[in-house]
């Protein structure tokens, strides 16, 4: 198995109503610089940035406290107070969870903020709607989604509601695993870059066995359910304005964007987007897919590195 280099603590820090599980790291030599911030995507956990962080220089993790939090509905932030469950997301929660998060960790600071995915998403969004919180930002394929039309929201509410129930029937259940095992094949197949000792490692992080010995995704299935709320390009945009932090955009070799719209969303338009914000750049990692962290992990270090000096 992956030993990593670097070893985190683990805390949960109560916030609007749940107890948020959030990993950080320290290099013990105090905290001169602004606190680095990382956001996993969907259907991951704060976890899934160890290898990143294992590839941080001395020099650059010395003076800088890192802190990762688990999602909502996602690693060990699953449940509320009652224990039940929610059965959708509203996209707002994660903006406002991570204000309640900055200000536990950062009360007055303003702190450098790296999301992957539905994490990079939050942080664009967020760096327009509080700019001042945000020294720079690292977006790892965080590309949005694609435009959409008013004609379409009757749908997507009917698509809505109709989630609701079919999580209630457990149509939505996530897979079981006999053991860690199976959830580091499940992993590989679904990014063969991944070296098995990383799976086996990631796997004990992202999932945990029950009562019965099963091994079971933390991830809570409605996330599946389609949002209630539109893809409002223009509002994306009007936010995109008011950044006021560097940006760079870091993308994999592999083309995702290709293989999951089909021509819905290109990377020629999310590039256009990107001309709203007053200081983007792009980068592009070689040899990796849409978790380049896990890929390429020292190389995106670097780029952090360079990017944040």
């Amino acid at each position: 198995m992956y030993k990593e280099t670097r070893l985190f603590r683990s805390e949960f820090v109560p916030m609007r109503g749940l107890d948020h599980h959030v990993l950080t790291w320290t290099s013990g030599q105090g905290a001169a610089l602004p606190p680095l911030v990382l956001l996993h995507g969907w259907m991951d956990v704060a976890a899934s940035y160890q290898f990143m962080v294992d590839a941080f220089t001395d020099a650059f993790a010395a003076g800088r406290t890192i802190i990762a939090p688990d999602w909502r509905g996602f690693g060990q932030t699953g449940l509320l107070p009652s224990g039940w469950q929610a059965d959708s997301y509203w996209f707002a929660d994660y903006l406002a969870d991570l204000d309640h998060l900055l200000d536990h960790y950062a009360p007055g600071q303003a702190v450098d903020l790296v999301g992957h995915s539905m994490g990079g998403n939050v942080a664009m969004l967020y760096a327009g709607v509080r700019p001042a919180r945000i020294c720079r930002l690292v977006n790892l394929e965080g590309f949005g989604l694609p435009a959409s039309r008013p004609s379409q929201a009757a749908g997507r509410l009917a698509q809505w509601m109709d989630g609701l129930k079919s999580v209630q029937r457990g149509e939505m259940a996530l897979k079981s695993y006999d053991d860690v095992g199976g959830v580091a094949q499940r992993l590989i197949k679904t990014n063969p870059r991944l070296t098995p000792d990383k799976a086996l490692w990631l796997a004990s992080h992202w999932a945990r066995p029950d009562a019965s010995g099963q091994w079971r995704i933390l991830g809570n299935p409605a996330h599946k359910v389609p949002s209630a709320q539109l893809y409002r390009v223009d509002e994306v945009l009007e936010i995109y304005q008011r950044i006021i932090a560097p940006v760079l955009a870091v993308e994999a070799s592999g083309d995702s964007m290709a293989q999951w719209w089909k021509g819905k969303y290109s990377l020629d338009e999310y590039h256009e987007r990107l001309g709203q914000v007053p200081d983007a750049r792009v980068a592009v990692v070689e040899d990796a897919g849409h978790m380049l962290h896990h890929d390429q992990p020292e190389a995106l270090a670097r780029l952090i590195e360079a990017f944040l000096a």
